[in-house]
C-alpha cells in the first residue's frame, strides 16, 4: 500500500525540472542576444510592422500570425523578466531602452503605414485589440511563464512561437498607430494599453520562471536597490490590472445582458403570423436597451409593449428599455433564412420611394382645391367692390413660347360682366385688389366675353412667375 509521501513523489517527479534545463549561462546568452535592437533585428522588426498593418487593414488573420512570428519584440520584454530575477540592472536598463525603442519605431511605421493607406475603416482584427479584459493578462502570464521555460529547456520545440502568437505584441502597436493616423485616441489608448499588459506580464512571468529554475542571482553589494526594484515590478503590475478588471465587468455585463435578452426573445416574441428579424441588446451610460424589430403581421404595439415588458423581470432585464419596430410583408411563412432581411429591406425602400410620390401628390391635390374654391370664397367681397362683374375664375396657365419652347407659368382671372366691361384704371384696382387678397405675385386680367384687355390681351406679363 503506497503512503501519501510515496504519492507525493511520484507526481513530483513529473514537474521535476533539474535535468530537463540548460544552463543558466546557456540561457542567459541566448535571452542576452535576443535584447539588441540593432541592425537586422530592428529592420526585421519594421517589416514586421508593415506586414501586420496589412494584416489588419485587409482583416488577414493568416497575414497578423505570420507578423507576430517574425517579430522580435519579445526579447526586450524577458530580458527585463530576467534582469529583476537574477538582480541585474544594467540588463534592466538595456532592455528598457531597447523597448522603448522598438515600441516607438513600431508605432512610427504603423502610423506612417496608415497616413497613406486608401483604406481608413477599422475591421474586426483591428478593432478587438482596444478593450483589453483580465483574460489578456492571465493570456501574458501564462504565455511569457510557457516562454521563459522554453528557452532554459533542453527541448524547446514549438513554444517560442506560439507564446508570440499568443501573446500577440505586434497587432496592439500597429492599432495603436492605426488610432493615432485616424485621430481615434480611444483606438490609441485601448491598444497601447493591451501591449503594456503583455509586455509587463511576460516579463512578470519571466521573473517568476528565473526563481523557480532558481537562476543564481548577480553579485551585487545594492540588496536593498533589488528589493526596490522587485517592489516595482509588483506595483506596476497590480496597477495594470485594475483597468481591465473594470474592463472585463463591462464586458461581461454586457454578455450576460445580451444572453438573457436573446433568451427572452427566443421564450417570449413567438407570434403565428410575425417573426422576430433581429434584436439588438445594448448598454450606453448604464442604461440598457432592448431593440426588436418584427416583421410580419402588425400587432397591436400597445398591447403588444405591455404584454412583454410585463415579462422583463422574469429575464433579469427589469429597468430595461424595450421598443418594438414592426414592419408589414406578404407570404412571410414562404421566407426563410437572410431572405427575409434582404425582402423587408427591398420592401422598406419601396415604400419610402411610394411615400415621396404620394406627398408630392397630395400637395398637388390640395393646391389645385384651393385653387377651384378662391373664386366663391372671395365672391361676396368682388361682388361689393365690382358690382359690373357677373362670373369669376382664377386659375394657372402654361404659356409656351413659339420661338424659344419655353414654358412659363402664369395666374390668370377669366371675367365676364353683367354690363360694359370695367374701365382701364378699374380693371387696374382688381388686378391690385386679386394679387394682395389671393397673395400672388401678380396675375392676369383675362376679359371672357372678348378680348383681353389693354394691359394684359396681347402680350405675357413681364412680371409672371416662370417654371421651367
Amino acid at each position: 500500500m503506497p503512503t501519501p509521501t510515496d504519492i507525493r513523489k511520484y507526481f513530483i517527479q513529473y514537474f521535476r525540472l533539474t535535468d530537463y534545463l540548460i544552463s543558466q549561462d546557456q540561457a542567459e546568452q541566448t535571452i542576452r542576444e535576443g535584447v539588441t535592437f540593432r541592425g537586422t533585428n530592428i529592420l526585421i522588426l519594421i517589416l514586421a510592422i508593415f506586414i501586420a498593418s496589412l494584416g489588419l487593414n485587409t482583416n488577414s488573420t493568416a497575414v497578423i500570425i505570420g507578423a507576430m512570428l517574425i517579430s522580435p519584440l519579445m526579447g526586450p520584454i524577458i530580458g527585463i523578466g530576467l534582469g529583476v530575477g537574477i538582480q541585474d540592472f544594467e540588463l534592466i536598463k538595456r532592455s528598457l531602452r531597447n523597448l522603448i525603442m522598438a515600441t516607438g519605431f513600431s508605432v512610427l511605421t504603423s502610423t506612417l503605414y496608415f497616413l497613406i493607406s486608401p483604406v481608413s475603416e477599422g475591421h474586426s482584427e483591428l478593432l478587438a485589440r482596444t478593450s483589453p479584459t483580465i483574460y489578456d493578462v492571465f493570456i501574458a502570464l501564462f504565455g511569457g511563464g510557457a516562454g521563459i521555460i522554453a528557452i532554459g529547456s533542453k527541448s524547446k520545440g514549438n513554444v517560442i512561437p506560439g507564446v508570440a502568437i499568443a501573446t500577440a505584441l505586434m497587432p496592439p502597436l500597429c492599432t495603436a498607430g492605426y488610432g493615432i493616423a485616424t485621430w481615434q485616441l480611444g483606438y490609441f489608448f485601448g491598444a497601447f494599453y493591451l501591449f503594456l499588459i503583455n509586455s509587463i506580464y511576460i516579463a512578470l512571468a519571466t521573473f517568476i520562471g528565473v526563481k523557480l529554475m532558481h537562476y543564481h542571482p548577480v553579485e551585487t553589494d545594492n540588496l536593498l536597490r533589488a528589493h526596490k526594484v522587485r517592489r516595482i515590478i509588483y506595483t506596476i503590475a497590480v496597477l495594470m490590472m485594475l483597468p481591465s478588471l473594470y474592463l472585463t465587468y463591462n464586458m461581461l455585463r454586457q454578455s450576460r445582458f445580451t444572453a438573457n435578452a436573446s433568451r427572452f426573445v427566443a421564450d417570449e416574441c413567438r407570434f403565428p403570423a410575425t417573426r422576430v428579424l433581429s434584436t439588438d441588446a445594448t448598454i450606453e451610460k448604464g442604461n440598457r436597451t432592448l431593440t426588436i424589430t418584427l416583421i410580419g403581421k402588425i400587432l397591436p404595439a400597445d398591447s403588444l409593449n405591455l404584454a412583454l415588458s410585463s415579462r422583463l423581470q422574469f429575464y433579469g432585464l427589469t429597468g430595461t428599455k424595450l421598443n418594438i419596430i414592426q414592419g408589414d410583408t406578404p407570404d412571410i411563412s414562404s421566407m426563410q433564412g437572410s431572405s427575409v432581411r434582404d425582402i423587408y429591406e427591398m420592401a422598406q425602400t419601396s415604400i419610402a420611394d411610394k411615400q415621396v410620390t404620394i406627398d408630392s401628390l397630395r400637395a398637388v391635390i390640395a393646391e389645385n382645391r384651393i385653387n377651384d374654391t378662391i373664386s366663391g370664397r372671395i365672391a361676396p367681397e368682388v361682388k361689393v367692390l365690382f358690382p359690373q362683374i357677373r362670373n369669376l375664375a382664377v386659375t394657372r396657365a402654361i404659356f409656351g413660347n413659339i420661338d424659344t419652347s419655353r414654358l412659363d407659368t402664369v395666374n390668370v382671372a377669366l371675367v365676364s360682366y353683367s354690363s360694359t366691361p370695367l374701365p382701364a384704371a378699374k380693371q387696374k384696382e382688381l388686378q391690385r385688389y386679386l394679387e394682395a387678397r389671393l397673395r400672388l405675385p401678380s396675375i392676369s386680367i383675362v376679359n371672357v366675353g372678348g378680348s383681353m384687355n389693354a394691359g394684359h390681351s396681347n402680350q405675357q406679363p413681364a412680371n409672371a412667375k416662370r417654371s421651367r
